[in-house]
């Protein structure tokens, strides 16, 4: 079994800012593979399918983010899944909107969510980062990634969604490298 896991932040305060772009994302998938995210475990929501050709949870934890790790090693040690068949979805302030890069391991980036995943599991998973971009200088980060998307970035966030979709189903399906030869030099919004 394959674990995906959205990052995200219970609640609909918020439902549409950058921080759960990970929850975004497994929706995304979730819709196109359909498998339902309503069952409740793990201090989770989540749903057991197939996305290409193999069998998949799709984790969206409701720890708040920064206690993310919790919910990813209870999956984690119910499933007996181990961290290379773990890929973990994250908006990333490091990299513009619109962008998706695929990594394997790695440090947290200051990113508590991933911190918490790492200090609980290792740091041996799949990463898909979205990028979500930089406040503007001297701006705060926590109050930047907790605020919604701009209109303009608005339009633009399904095709988002959807390439990082896309992304995850080529990890499902031909591993990381693949995926990061496919995924790492596109912009999905400038091609």
């Amino acid at each position: 079994m394959k674990i995906v896991v959205g990052l995200g932040n219970p609640g609909s305060k918020y439902a549409d800012t950058r921080h759960n772009v990970g929850f975004m994302v497994v929706d995304s998938l979730a819709r196109v593979a359909g498998i339902g995210l309503k069952k409740k475990g793990h201090q989770a929501l989540y749903g057991v399918g197939h996305v290409a050709g193999n069998e998949v949870l799709l984790l969206q934890p409701q720890t708040f983010m920064n206690l993310s790790g919790t919910s990813v090693a209870s999956a984690c040690k119910a499933t007996q899944t181990e961290g290379g068949d773990v890929v973990v979805v994250h908006d990333d302030i490091d990299l513009p909107f619109g962008v998706v890069r695929v990594k394997v391991g790695g440090g947290h980036g200051g990113h508590n969510g991933l911190r918490h995943i790492i200090q609980l599991t290792g740091n041996d998973f799949v990463r898909v980062r979205v990028g979500v971009d930089r406040p503007p200088a001297g701006g705060d980060t926590a109050a930047f990634v907790l605020r919604p998307f701009s209109a303009s970035e608005k339009k633009d966030i399904t095709k988002v969604l959807d390439h990082a979709a896309s992304a995850l189903e080529t990890v499902l399906r031909s591993g990381a490298q693949q995926a990061m030869c496919e995924f790492n030099g596109q912009d999905v919004l400038n091609d």
